[in-house]
């Protein structure tokens, strides 16, 4: 049996530029089959050719397209994956935005930066349960944020219409992420992991909400991949900074904040869940 035929398979979202691509790159050089995930198809496809350029092997690298601003095209994307997959070993959700300088609803009606960082990586963990259940070992890294520790979940005003701001609404959607990954580990088949992680600040476009300069996304991309490796065990739930897991924000284990989320998730989402 070949090495690509053992070898795991991994979705990376976001896998057209910065921490995405440079972790797609690094997973693949080390063996991993990869779904590079796009925006769109061309996007995709040129970024798996840019990583066989780059040394990737051609064999072990596939393209795949959603837009997360439109939660229709996610499920979409699910459905594909499901039928050219029986498992997948590794979910890297890496895909978002900065959030733009004025407030911006998705078709859907919600906030664009909370849709495309937080509830079409929501939806697509949920509709890809199945094929991540099958493998034996499967880990699902979501890339967090430092910053979810100052945001906060505005329950009553979630697209932010009363007040918007960059920084308050790209916390939000990471402050959602963290809180959904730590309580989805709870729920995993026993020897599976879901952790989220802030890698640290690369030199993407989200950079500035930092107030700092970053590092190049390669190095950034070094701490996600280590994390994605079946030899390096992880607190299941764990939010890491770095290679260390640390407290998360308070909110983050909050009985009722966790219930509150979960429940306002399924209602926005629900639509294209019932449709599967």
């Amino acid at each position: 049996m070949s090495s690509t035929t053992l070898s795991r398979t991994a979705l990376v979202t976001g896998a057209t530029s910065g921490i995405g691509y440079a972790t797609a790159l690094l997973l693949a050089t080390g063996g991993t089959r990869v779904v590079v995930h796009g925006p769109t198809g061309e996007e995709a496809a040129s970024a798996v050719e840019r990583l066989v350029a780059d040394g990737a092997p051609g064999d072990l690298l596939e393209a795949a397209a959603a837009d997360f601003a439109h939660l229709d095209q996610v499920r979409s994307l699910a459905e594909e994956l499901t039928d050219r997959h029986e498992r997948l070993e590794l979910l890297v959700s890496n895909a978002g935005i900065i959030a733009p300088e004025r407030r911006t609803l998705t078709g859907e009606g919600n906030e664009l930066c909370f849709q495309v960082n937080y509830l079409a990586p929501y939806l697509l963990t949920r509709l890809l349960e199945r094929p991540l259940a099958r493998g034996t070992d499967s880990r699902i890294v979501a890339l967090g944020s430092s910053l979810h520790r100052t945001a906060n979940i505005d329950w009553t005003d979630l697209t932010r219409a009363k007040r918007y701001s960059r920084i308050s609404a790209y916390g939000q959607s990471k402050l959602a992420v963290t809180t959904f990954t730590t309580a989805l580990a709870a729920w995993l088949p026993a020897g599976h992991t879901a952790i989220s992680v802030h890698p640290g600040v690369a030199e993407t476009p989200v950079r500035p909400l930092y107030g700092h300069s970053g590092r190049p996304a390669a190095e950034v991309a070094e701490v996600v991949a280590t994390l994605c490796s079946p030899t390096t065990e992880v607190v299941n739930g764990g939010y890491y900074e770095g290679l260390a897991v640390t407290a998360p924000g308070i909110q983050v284990g909050e009985r009722r904040s966790v219930d509150r989320l979960l429940k306002l998730s399924e209602k926005l989402t629900d639509r294209v869940v019932s449709a599967v």
